[in-house]
């Protein structure tokens, strides 16, 4: 096969793929745009596999196959509040991909360099790029595949570690060994330096040592983000993966890689900064910091948290004409979208203007709860972004909180020296009532206190989000 067929097939993977990406900014045009994706991708694996240079079909056709069936079973198992962590999981794999693909072509090209001339002239494939590379090349060759490595060896075990916060299996709270950023810095100056020696060729150990070093910045960096922005930091790896992967286009000289990986990596950059603004955070104090920064002591909190039962809950429900339900990632703990879809479906049956507010950073992934929605067939048209709803709830009746404790807390506008302080949220506490389904008492994963639990107009349905919800379902007139 030619290279015009596999040139041709990468443009219009890469269209799909930009179809797709595309699609997915909107709810409604999301599942289609899912299959642009899958079109795209398989359309360029073909075009691989049968392009110039291509060997090993039925390897590879049996690890294909093998991934697809392990994939298979994954997308089986993993439950839909398990997301965020399934999605830090791939971009692990990414991450190591790059890896293993730098090492592999730094062990080609020292052997095509080993061989004379004639040897050379009979290679295929990769082998045969790399055999017609003058000086120049090669060092731009190592150059990039220096920084694959170098990005995939930090996606890899960042993405480890937020995996293991998103799941419970790392503790959440930010850690920093003794030295902290300075530890960071001066692991990436070695790296440098050890770049410009790798250059210049001073071999493979330098290779392996910048390895362990970016294994190191990696595990540094997201243990040293707090559990509470594990949000933006899985969207950020996101961008890693992608500039990792396109560093190794550059590498193979594969065009729809470079593409791919530049979507994936601008993409998941202008997510992370998306996200960082609805916090009103900067992007550096995240990746480098933990969670917030407080100048003195946070505003002390008066009043007691007054419990409510079912029932009182319903009647408030019933004699409402406007409701706002705000979800975190207690309802996708909970599994409560389900019951809370039929709960709509009955409020809205009833005559009464039923809406969702979704903050940016609810859940523990960007759209988190937009899926989890979506899943329980809750109509787009009343899911409602922060911005959109926000001066509505001064007129709003009564607003329902199903696991929300940071989007939702007033102290990001009341108190100055609170670690969420200038945090745009849910202004939920201006409504008239405000009921919030929580397990118990406790903060929540970040650890702070949330003062909107001690207002007047606040009550406290404690409870699993699921029970509790559908125990309304039949006091709903």
């Amino acid at each position: 096969m030619d290279y015009g067929f596999t040139t041709a097939a990468y443009v219009v993977a890469a269209v799909l793929f930009i179809l797709s990406l595309g699609g997915l900014s909107g709810q409604e045009s999301a599942k289609r745009a899912v299959w642009y994706g899958i079109a795209g991708m398989g359309l360029a694996v073909v075009a691989t596999l049968v392009g110039p240079g291509a060997g090993l079909w039925l390897l590879s056709v049996l690890l294909i196959a093998g991934g697809g069936v392990i994939g298979w079973i994954v997308a089986q198992r993993v439950q839909m509040t398990e997301m965020p962590q399934l999605v830090a999981a791939m971009h692990s794999l990414v991450g190591l991909a790059a890896v293993f693909i730098g090492y592999n072509a730094h062990i080609e090209l020292v052997r095509v360099l080993a061989m004379d001339e004639a040897a050379r002239a009979s290679l295929e494939g990769f082998a045969a790029v790399l055999a017609h590379k003058d000086s120049v090349e090669q060092v731009i060759l190592k150059v990039e595949v220096f920084l694959g490595v170098f990005i995939g060896a930090v996606t890899f075990t960042g993405s480890v570690i937020a995996f293991g916060k998103l799941a419970g299996k790392v503790d959440g709270k930010a850690k920093k060994l003794p030295g902290g950023h300075a530890l960071n810095a001066s692991a990436a100056i070695f790296s440098l330096i050890f770049l410009f020696m790798y250059v210049n060729g001073a071999g493979a150990w330098t290779l392996i040592l910048m390895t362990l070093l970016a294994f190191f910045i990696g595990y540094h960096l997201i243990m040293g983000i707090g559990g509470a922005d594990m949000p933006v930091v899985v969207s950020m790896l996101n961008s890693y993966s992608g500039w990792a992967a396109a560093a190794i286009g550059f590498s193979l000289s594969n065009d729809l890689l470079i593409v791919v990986g530049a979507l994936v990596g601008s993409s998941g950059a202008i997510l992370s900064y998306i996200m960082c603004k609805a916090m009103n955070r900067s992007f550096i104090s995240v990746i480098l910091g933990g969670f917030g920064t407080t100048t003195g002591p946070a505003m002390e909190i008066q009043g007691e948290q007054i419990a409510i039962d079912a029932e009182g809950v319903a009647n408030a429900l019933n004699d409402a004409d406007s409701v706002i339900i705000v979800p975190g990632y207690g309802m996708a703990v909970a599994q409560a979208q389900q019951a809370v879809s039929e709960l709509t479906r009955k409020l809205r049956a009833a005559g009464k203007q039923v809406r969702f507010a979704i903050h940016p950073v609810a859940g523990r992934l960007p759209g988190h709860m937009n899926v989890l929605l979506a899943e329980a067939k809750v109509p787009y048209d009343i899911v409602m972004e922060m911005d959109e709803i926000n001066e509505d709830f001064p007129q709003t009746d009564v607003v329902i909180i199903i696991g929300s404790n940071d989007i939702v807390n007033p102290a990001a506008e009341e108190d100055p020296n609170s670690p969420i302080a200038g945090m745009p949220v849910l202004q939920v506490w201006k409504a008239k009532q405000v009921f919030v389904s929580k397990r118990g008492q406790g903060t929540g994963y970040s650890g702070i206190e949330n003062p909107l639990f001690y207002k007047e107009n606040t009550r406290m349905f404690y409870g699993d989000a699921k029970k509790s919800v559908s125990e309304l379902l039949p006091m709903i007139k």
